[in-house]
């Protein structure tokens, strides 16, 4: 992954899909500016982004947001085995926080493949800490 790799999380694909929603602006604003080489997202975030999708403007619009992704040719990275064991200790070591399966799995993704820019709205990205003593945080962008 090259230094400018950004993850796109949920937050910002239904922000983005959604005019109604508070950050579509500033979203659209955003994943406008950034280089399409430098995005990707995993295949747990486009199941998670499917599903809101799905449940909250229907299947057309759930395809709609498939299909940009295919479109776009942002890359879509499968969440290993090995990350779903560190998901497992985050929840856990987390139990004060309401991280859901695909954020802990994300954070586990991104540790692994030493990513720390997050294109998200998902507050969790702003609490959860890694490396020795929890010194390390991730950087939600756009703000």
């Amino acid at each position: 992954m090259s230094i400018s790799t950004i993850l796109i999380d949920t937050s910002a694909w239904y922000a983005l899909g959604n005019v109604k929603d508070r950050y579509h602006t500033e979203a659209r604003e955003f994943y406008l500016a950034r280089p399409a080489q430098d995005r990707l997202t995993t295949d747990l975030i486009v199941a998670e982004t499917w599903t809101l999708v799905a449940s909250r403007a229907g299947r057309p619009a759930a395809l709609k947001f498939w299909e940009s992704v295919r479109e776009t040719r942002t890359l879509v990275v499968p969440v290993e085995s090995s990350d779903l064991e560190v998901a497992w200790r985050i929840i856990n070591d987390w139990s004060d926080q309401d991280f859901s399966f695909v954020d802990c799995a994300t954070f586990a993704l991104m540790e692994r493949l030493g990513l720390t820019d997050v294109f998200a709205f998902d507050t969790h990205f702003l609490i959860y800490r890694y490396g020795v003593g929890r010194s390390r945080a991730f950087h939600r962008l756009p703000k």
